[in-house]
């Protein structure tokens, strides 16, 4: 019974990766109207946009520092939130060169099609840059400590503990920018209508850009979570972009508090089957989750009728 008790932390923190990816995806969807490929993609250039400016800082003389037992320290923070918004700048680009004049001509399938292009070129243009091999932001080691007491086999570092308390942060601020504040009431509105919104004065362009900001921000942080506790590598976001839908479908499409939680279950299911399973058959063991989950609630664990 206890052999599948040392995967509860790689669980949680996969989780914690796919409940963010998957909060930028259904925000993309449940505003922009269909299924965004290049959100993978956007996590792997958030990752690359930190490991970038860390090794020009690096360069310039400067140094990550270290915040107490955490292998990285506030330039590293800093160097976080500039590539938070530049990956969000790059989806605003996205929006402006191509989905923004499909959204005016096209149809939903060709935004997806779209998006599917947009995603192959934007990950082998990173592995042209950058090269096929993997990164690291930091090679000290650190050590696992046991996180309840009485249960020595349930450890983990302090970047990962970090990576735990900034997930729950994230998503409380996301709460509250979605419920008090006048962007989230306008996001929300033109998610459940955009012509409405759009008689009372809500501009659906301007709240959509807002939206390729926030799901870039929140991409980062996810693609940084990886880069801390496994590495950075150009097919990143691609190998999370099937549990990031399935985290957004199990949640229910268009909430953000489905994709959280389909988030934590689909990394949680994932983590768990590897002692069971093995690891080659971890994804499919987290879909048939998915599919068990629908068939008893098709619009999702948190998703409308509608």
């Amino acid at each position: 019974m206890m052999s599948w008790l040392p995967f509860l932390v790689d669980g949680l923190l996969l989780g914690s990766t796919l409940a963010l990816g998957a909060v930028g995806l259904t925000l993309t969807y449940s505003i922009l109207g269909f299924a965004n490929f290049t959100h993978g993609d956007l996590i792997t250039w958030g990752a690359y946009f930190v490991l970038s400016l860390g090794l020009a800082w690096i360069g310039a003389g400067g140094s990550l520092g270290q915040l107490g037992p955490l292998s990285f320290g506030w330039p590293f923070l800093a160097l976080l939130t500039v590539a938070m918004l530049l990956t969000g700048v790059l989806g605003l680009v996205l929006d402006r060169v191509l989905f923004r004049p499909l959204r005016r001509q096209g149809t939903q399938i060709v935004l997806v099609i779209a998006s599917f292009g947009a995603s192959l070129a934007l990950r082998y243009g990173l592995a042209f840059i950058y090269g096929p091999e993997p990164a690291y932001y930091t090679r000290e080691i650190q050590l696992a400590t046991p996180i309840l007491p009485g249960l020595a086999v349930i450890r983990a570092t302090p970047d990962q503990f970090f990576v735990l308390g900034l997930t729950a942060g994230l998503v409380v601020l996301v709460h509250l920018l979605l419920t008090r504040t006048t962007l989230g009431r306008a996001m929300r509105a033109v998610s459940e209508n955009p012509t409405l919104a759009r008689v009372v004065g809500v501009d659906p362009e301007a709240v959509a850009r807002w939206t390729w900001l926030f799901g870039g921000a929140l991409a980062t942080v996810a693609g940084v979570f990886v880069g801390l506790t496994v590495q950075v590598r150009p097919w990143l976001g691609f190998d999370l972009l099937l549990p990031l839908f399935a985290a957004t479908i199990l949640g229910g499409v268009g909430s953000v508090y489905g994709a959280v939680l389909g988030g934590l279950l689909i990394g949680l299911a994932e983590a768990v089957a590897v002692p069971v399973v093995g690891a080659e058959y971890r994804a499919a063991v987290a879909f048939t989750v998915l599919l068990a989950a629908l068939l008893v609630r098709p619009r999702g664990l948190l998703g409308s009728r509608d």
